[in-house]
Order: C-alpha cells, then structure tokens, then sequence
C-alpha cells in the first residue's frame, strides 16, 4: 500500500491492529455491465432484505479502515466507502446493516449472509473460484515493520532480512509476500490475528512483522514502542487491490462494481483515502 495514517488519525487510535490482505488482480468477477437503464436501482438489487443493504466485516473493525471500532458510525476509510457506495445504490446510512463476519469467513465457498462484505480482502483469482469481487477501491503495498534497534532496523534491501525470524497474519497476503517475496531462512511465523503478531513483537519472539501499509503506519504510531517501518516490499507486476466480497455469481456484483468505478472516476475515493490514508513516506526494499 502506497498510505500512510495521518497524524490526525493516529491521535484518535485507541484499538490495536488490523486484518489484512490478500494476492493481487485488478478485474472484478461476475457481470461487468448492469443490463438495462434501471438494472442498479434500489427497488431491482437483489439483497437479503428489502429496503436494507446488508454488509459485512470482521470484529473488532481496526484504523484507519473504522474508527472506534464502530462500523456503521460512517467514519474510517473503509466504513464512508462503504456508505458512498451504499448511496450510490439508493441506500441511506439508516438502511446499511452490518454484521460480523470473521475474515476467512468472508470468502470460504458457501452461501452468504451478507449483500457484501468489506475488510481489506485482497481480489485474488483463487478467492475469485469462491466468491465474487467487486473492482478494487484500494490499492495495497505489503510493508515490513519493527522496532527501533533491532537486528533489521536499518535494513535497505530484501537480502537483509533473510536471517530474521518474521512473521505476519494468517490467511493473509502479508504471509504470502512474507513466504513468497522475503523467504527468510527460517519458517514465517502465523498467528491468527495482527494483535498476536504485535504482541509477539513486543515480547521479543520476532525480529519483524509484514503488514500492509496502512496498518504498518498504525502499528509503529499507535501499537508499538518505538516502532519502525523497515520498507515497503517490491509490487510486482500488478497491484493488489482490495474489493467488496459478494456470493459467487451474486446479481449485486455488477452494480457494486458500477459504483466503485463512479466513486473513482469523480476523485470520491481519492478525497476520501486523503482524510483517512495520508501518503508518506514508507522507504522501498531493493
């Protein structure tokens, strides 16, 4: 991810970590283009619940995605996307209903309790077998984070970390760029959640942590003690986004994907990574 926590942000930060990511794919999955002029009005969206747009994301809801841990209060980056989009489909804040549903959950095979789930899910063409995905809203970057005097503190080039004992979310394409892009000599550490990870951390057991990059600036700024990124790992060559979930072949993924597309084409969601992402400086490994 190419963002970083705005200092406004990291002030009002009182929860700890983050869900994270997923592989890379820029082309939402279903139907492209809604059939018929009114295909995406509210009164013809196929959801759970007449008159409700029903959403879904992972508890507790982490900055600078939520604020307050609190989904439905409209603020954090993901929560006023999630509104912005909700609105563009007819849907007010009053008929946004949200749920919990636990990360993996959100795109293992089988039906869905939710219209669409947000919770920095990665498209990825093997989640794609599972689930639809609505075009990205979010474009990531994976980021190695530690803290101030340890053995990969100043680290400049990938190299450099290969005899570090790391570790990262499981499930998560933070793992898959820790195995896939690191290979640290020694087995990447998983732990089901980025808390454990930063607690690991904080007890010395780990030398580093990949996260993306929002989350590395909310980690080193309000998580950890002296907290340092180390870098921004290399992007490849195709981006990794984030993007709505939907249940595989949902009639909603065309119009979700309509919307995103709107809310980007009129700066939307420029504006909004802005108030809640602001860019800085994350340093790159060679």
């Amino acid at each position: 991810m190419r963002i970083v926590v705005g200092l406004a942000v990291l002030a009002a930060l009182t929860t700890v970590g983050l869900a994270a990511c997923a592989p890379e794919d820029n082309n939402s999955s279903g139907s492209s283009t809604p059939s018929g002029a009114d295909a995406c009005a509210k009164d013809k969206l196929a959801v759970k619940t007449a008159g409700t747009l029903t959403v879904g994301t992972d508890k507790p809801a982490y900055e600078p995605w939520f604020t307050d841990n609190d989904p439905s209060n409209g603020k954090g980056y993901e929560s006023a996307v999630t509104y912005a989009v909700a609105k563009k489909l007819g849907f007010d804040q009053a008929g946004v209903k949200w749920q919990t549903v636990q990360f993996n959950n959100a795109f293992a095979p089988g039906p869905k309790a939710f219209d669409l789930d947000v919770n920095q899910v990665s498209i990825s063409e093997d989640r794609r077998k599972a689930v639809d995905f609505s075009s990205g809203y979010y474009d990531v970057r994976q980021t190695v984070i530690t803290t101030a005097g340890s053995k990969i503190a100043n680290a400049k080039s990938i190299a450099e970390l290969a005899d570090a004992k790391l570790g990262a979310q499981v499930g998560t394409t933070s793992y898959t760029a820790l195995r896939d892009v690191v290979k640290p000599k020694q087995a990447p550490a998983v732990y089901d959640s980025n808390d454990l990870a930063v607690q690991a951390l904080k007890n010395k057991q780990l030398d580093g942590i990949v996260v993306d990059l929002p989350t590395a600036f909310y980690m080193t700024g309000a998580q950890l003690d002296n907290g340092k990124i180390v870098g921004q790992l290399p992007a490849g060559g195709q981006a990794e986004q984030f993007g709505f979930v939907l249940a595989k072949n949902s009639k909603l993924t065309a119009c979700v994907t309509q919307a995103v597309d709107a809310l980007k084409a009129d700066g939307t969601l420029a504006n909004l990574q802005k108030q809640y992402l602001t860019e800085s400086g994350a340093p790159e490994l060679s």
